[in-house]
């Protein structure tokens, strides 16, 4: 099936909310085999949202999903541009009515009547109903398109598609349905560009299952999607491919699927039974809430250090004032010490340190900004690396160095196990 995603709402247009549901929409179709073709935005305007659903039917769509402008004032036009589109009525539900009074009724209010804009329902359409909001959703279909109207809160747009619109779409494809399943292989210290190089052949020659890359900030990321008639064999078909990637650029592949750096990392540490710790210059706890962001991190963070001041080097970390003036803070030398200093001061077996500059300014010909040292104190004892990010701006430049942070302890895990 062909499907659309239309997102109504001048706010999405101006920018002053992000479009999550479309994103959320498209990743939950793909579960069951509903491929989206285009996503669309459109503002509270009735001949431009017409015209988009136009575009839609014109375009093949054959399952069209619209969120928002279910409301109770003058600009919600959802109902009313799709009753047109179709050719049929508006009719007012007094069942619907009542059920708005009583979500009114049982906070002690008494509804408003341009509520009763949110009861009227198109000729023939199945009502989705709504019991975390005023606006009930619908389902219609016309012409073998099947239209789906759901309100704009992601949090009752969410549970409407998982309780209701999913269970229809799965009726509506019946036993010609497909599964997609995906495989993430998350890479880090590879670029996209010398990535696509080692694999560019199976990229080109790829059909079912799909090979796709993407970049993110320090990291890459390839999507292998298969589909099938169930997920079994869709991740059957994924396996081979899978594996020959990894004969490719195995080495430089440290996780899968939500196996984040963050999520990696722990993921070793607990099963290892130790512990770390952070001692932070430029990325100014950066690390430590990459880590924290993640329930159950107590387990294996102690906590960490935001040495941001010379002195917090020396007075907290126990980072020589000798070392400070013959090698600087932005030093190979420091960056040992801090991590050192952090695993003893937070009896921790791991520690790692960031301490460079991230600019804009702060930089000389001899230091430039970008320039990172990082430093793994564990067990095996402690080693230093030397990056310099010649590209970028401070935000950049701080994430870089935390992920690089994260990816040196997890290889220092992997290799010390």
């Amino acid at each position: 099936m062909r499907a659309e995603i239309l997102a109504v709402g001048t706010e999405l247009l101006m920018g002053q909310i992000a479009n999550t549901n479309a994103q959320y929409l498209s990743q939950r179709l793909a579960e069951i085999g509903v491929g989206v073709y285009h996503h669309t935005v459109v503002g509270d305007n009735f001949e431009r949202a017409v015209q988009a659903l136009q575009t839609a039917k014109d375009r093949g769509a054959n399952v069209v999903i619209l969120t928002g402008g279910l409301g109770p004032t003058e600009d919600d036009l959802t109902r009313e541009v799709v009753a047109s589109f179709v050719g049929r009525s508006l009719n007012l539900s007094n069942e619907i009515v009542e059920y708005i009074r009583s979500f009114y009724t049982y906070r002690g209010l008494e509804m408003p009547q341009n509520n009763k804009q949110q009861a009227m329902v198109i000729e023939g359409a199945e009502v989705l109903h709504n019991p975390r909001g005023t606006a009930p959703g619908m389902y219609l279909e016309q012409d073998g398109v099947h239209y789906f109207l759901l309100p704009g809160p992601p949090t009752e747009m969410r549970p409407m598609y998982e309780e209701q619109v999913q269970a229809i779409l799965k009726r509506v494809q019946g036993a010609a349905a497909l599964v997609f399943a995906s495989r993430f292989l998350r890479i880090f210290g590879l670029g996209e560009s010398a990535m696509e190089e080692q694999i560019r052949d199976i990229i080109q020659n790829q059909s079912n299952p799909t090979v796709a890359p993407y970049a993110s900030e320090g990291e890459v990321k390839i999507r292998l999607t298969a589909s099938a008639p169930t997920e079994a064999e869709a991740h059957a078909l994924i396996l081979p491919l899978e594996t020959a990637i990894r004969e490719r650029i195995g080495r430089f592949i440290y996780g899968i699927d939500d196996e984040s750096l963050e999520v990696k990392a722990g993921q070793l540490l607990q099963a290892a039974g130790q512990t770390f710790a952070t001692a932070e210059s430029c990325t100014g706890g950066l690390i430590g809430k990459m880590i924290t962001d993640l329930p159950g991190s107590s387990a294996y963070f102690n906590g960490g250090v935001v040495s941001y001041h010379n002195e917090v080097k020396q007075r907290v970390l126990g980072v020589e004032e000798a070392v400070l003036k013959a090698h600087g803070a932005v030093s190979a030398e420091c960056a040992v010490q801090m991590a050192d200093g952090a695993k003893r001061v937070l009896g921790t077996d791991w520690a790692v340190s960031v301490t460079g500059i991230a600019g804009p300014g702060g930089g000389s010909e001899e230091k430039p900004v970008g320039l990172v040292y990082i430093a793994v104190s564990g067990p095996g004892g402690t080693t230093v690396n030397q990056h310099q990010w010649k590209h970028g701006d401070r935000t950049q430049i701080r994430l870089r160095a935390a992920k690089t942070a994260l990816y040196s302890l997890i290889q220092r895990l992997q290799n010390e196990r």
